[in-house]
């Protein structure tokens, strides 16, 4: 199959766009037209090399008035990976001109840091011999940094690295107050933040601030993946990546990807016009993401959201359905032709959010996590069709029993017999007999504890037993939840490590041969 015979259908809904975006239509034309008929070399003197010099020359003034700034660098990168690379090689290489004595000990960067940041320090912190510690700043239940504890630390620190938007829960860093923070205790450490979401949602006036470094990345607003860029200020220290060719003035070797930088001058443009309708205002966006609270709540009784709405921009909800792992979630979402991600999409082995650890959400929150996450060009008609089809997805894991029913609706009342509930690839079995009005429990999990609590109390069973089949801690300590739960009357000491009653005796009559 090639690459052109791969479609998308034709009625599916993306709401991932955190992780990426589709490229707008004028975006692609642009592209397609530069490499049709711009295709010269912006290095080259002659004129089709200087009609592609144009395109570089104007689409960096745009950069430069999108962002604001005025001075300082503005340099073409691959993305925001090669940008956090080339400030964390310049702020590393910068402390290493230090007497050995007399050099930085710490790198400190956000506990909810995009991984390309805690990777690129230790990576090159190594390898440049800086011999640095790496240290996280915590966040609060909210997301937020703890000033205090950067306050304690700043002045040890060879480099400080936070972000403007978390990509998981889209919650937003008050900027202002950490450069204040920071540069009261130390003024000429470099300080990166990484803008990649913030970008078409958050206002930005880099000229305004002591930013050092400002990574973006075009892929993450209706660009084409392979393009990006950096603002780097004139006071920080800057070593280039990349060298050889002398391109971007020298301070990022390699011919520029020329149809990419189009890409990001057509966007620029839709950015500044204001008579465009392309991208939603503020209001708008914080409307759609009602909308789909309201969808979601009414969808999932159980739900929770993983971030304070008030402090995260419109666009992103993170969210967890009690007793529901994400991976069944996901699973039904995209029958529905809904396309969202678990919390942490940067790979399929994870299982947990680090992001929802780090701002020491429960377990479970971190695992059945779910990112719903929309763009600035969304229309209306979009938010409509994804609020029925939320409603559909939940429609169907209630009928599968994969979520526990509202109590308004009978579907739990109809259960009798065996019934498997799932979280991840763990299964707890309930035996209910509906007519007796009684249920025993087998190998539950912590994360269903809530499920089974509410099947148990709305159905007014009575809790025969709660066992599990073999020594395993994770089911010892669902027993030892549930147990005071479901059978008050009886004391956990009662009950040896399996959930069996300590005095129960059992006889198997065997008939003679």
């Amino acid at each position: 199959m090639k690459p052109i015979d791969i479609q998308t259908n034709a009625n599916e809904l993306y709401l991932d766009c955190n992780a990426t975006t589709p490229v707008l239509p004028e975006i692609i034309e642009a592209v397609s037209h530069t490499m049709e008929t711009v295709f010269g070399n912006p290095s080259s003197s002659h004129i089709t090399g200087l009609k592609a010099r144009y395109i570089l020359d104007t689409t960096r003034q745009l950069a430069r008035k999108t962002v604001g700034l005025t001075s300082g660098r503005l340099i073409f990168t691959s993305g925001a990976t090669e940008g956090i690379q080339t400030a964390v090689v310049s702020a590393i290489y910068a402390a290493m001109q230090a007497e050995p004595g007399n050099r930085k000990t710490l790198l400190l960067y956000g506990a909810t840091e995009h991984k390309a940041v805690p990777q690129a320090l230790e990576h090159w912190n190594k390898l440049l011999g800086l011999n640095a510690q790496l240290v996280a700043i915590p966040v609060n239940r909210q997301g937020v940094l703890d000033t205090q504890f950067i306050a304690q630390h700043a002045k040890d620190a060879a480099m400080i690295c936070t972000m403007a938007v978390n990509n998981e829960t889209g919650v937003v860093q008050d900027l202002e107050q950490l450069e204040k923070v920071i540069r009261q205790h130390n003024p000429n450490v470099p300080w990166m933040v990484d803008c990649v979401q913030a970008l078409g949602k958050k206002a930005l006036n880099l000229d305004a601030t002591t930013i050092d470094y400002a990574p973006f990345s075009g892929h993450k607003l209706y660009g084409p993946k392979g393009i990006g860029f950096m603002a780097v200020r004139d006071a920080a220290p800057y070593t280039p990546l990349i060298i050889g060719g002398g391109q971007e003035s020298g301070q990022r070797s390699g011919t520029e990807n020329l149809p990419g930088i189009a890409a990001l001058n057509a966007l620029f443009e839709l950015m500044q016009d204001e008579s465009n309708n392309r991208f939603q205002n503020d209001d708008t966006l914080q409307s759609y993401r009602n909308q789909l609270v309201d969808a979601l709540s009414t969808a999932f009784p159980s739900i929770v959201f993983n971030h304070d709405l008030d402090i995260s921009v419109p666009t992103t909800l993170n969210f967890s359905v009690e007793g529901v792992a994400s991976r069944d979630i996901m699973d039904v979402f995209d029958a529905c032709q809904i396309r969202v991600s678990s919390g942490s999409a940067c790979s399929s082995k994870v299982t947990k959010s680090f992001v929802l650890d780090a701002m020491g959400l429960e377990e479970w929150r971190s695992g059945s996590a779910i990112r719903l996450s929309f763009g600035p060009a969304t229309q209306q008609e979009e938010i409509n069709e994804a609020c029925v089809r939320i409603q559909q997805a939940a429609d169907a894991l209630r009928n599968s029993c994969l979520i526990v029913a509202d109590t308004n609706n009978d579907n739990d009342a109809q259960l009798d017999g065996v019934v498997q509930l799932k979280y991840d690839d763990h299964c707890c079995y309930l035996i209910i007999d509906r007519e007796a009005r009684e249920i025993a429990v087998v190998d539950p999990h912590p994360a269903l504890a809530g499920r089974i609590e509410n099947i148990v109390s709305c159905q007014h069973y009575r809790v025969k037993a709660v066992v599990c089949s073999a020594a395993d801690s994770v089911m010892s300590q669902s027993i030892e939840l549930l147990l005071p739960i479901l059978i008050p009357s009886q004391s956990i000491d009662e009950y040896d490590v399996f959930g069996w009653p300590k005095t129960a005796t059992g006889v198997c009559d065997v008939a003679p041969v």
